[in-house]
């Protein structure tokens, strides 16, 4: 088996994921959290749970235990939406805390993506996109040939 050409994409991957789980140890705060508190910042100050679970793939156990811990330190409350869809708020702290710490991570992004072209910014996300649709299609491929032969 030849691993070179896909190890390159996980390596890189890696490596990005790795510069996120930095940041996180630098805000003193666990990557789940800086996750479901980037995801209430780019929807504004509140986003609904199953949004949070949908955007990020965190399980809804861990996202359930790290929004009772925002919960008691005061950064987030709860609302409840329509169903059982609950809405995640910001509290006052919560939005201090975010604009001191979250912030940036959008600034150092827009700054990265401002420093491309229009071209590169399209291709990227073509490329991206094209990746992702590949990699569910043939993962479902997998699972359900390897699933059916189990049976």
């Amino acid at each position: 088996m030849h691993y070179l050409k896909a190890g390159k994409y996980t390596y890189l991957a890696g490596e990005i994921n790795s510069l996120y789980h930095e940041a996180a140890v630098k805000m003193g705060v666990s990557d789940s959290i800086m996750n479901i508190l980037y995801v209430i910042c780019e929807n504004g100050t509140r986003c609904f749970q199953s949004e949070i679970s949908k955007l990020t793939g965190i399980s809804r156990q861990t996202i359930n235990s790290a929004i009772r811990k925002l919960e008691k330190d005061g950064i987030v409350y709860l609302e409840q939406g329509q169903g059982r869809n609950t809405i995640v708020c910001l509290t006052e702290k919560g939005e201090k805390f975010s604009s001191e710490r979250i912030s940036p991570l959008f600034e150092i992004e827009n700054k990265i993506w401002n420093e491309w072209t229009a071209e590169e910014q399209q291709q990227y996300l073509v490329l991206t996109q094209k990746y992702r649709d590949a990699l569910k299609k043939y993962m479902n491929e997998f699972f359900n040939h390897t699933l059916s032969k189990k049976e």
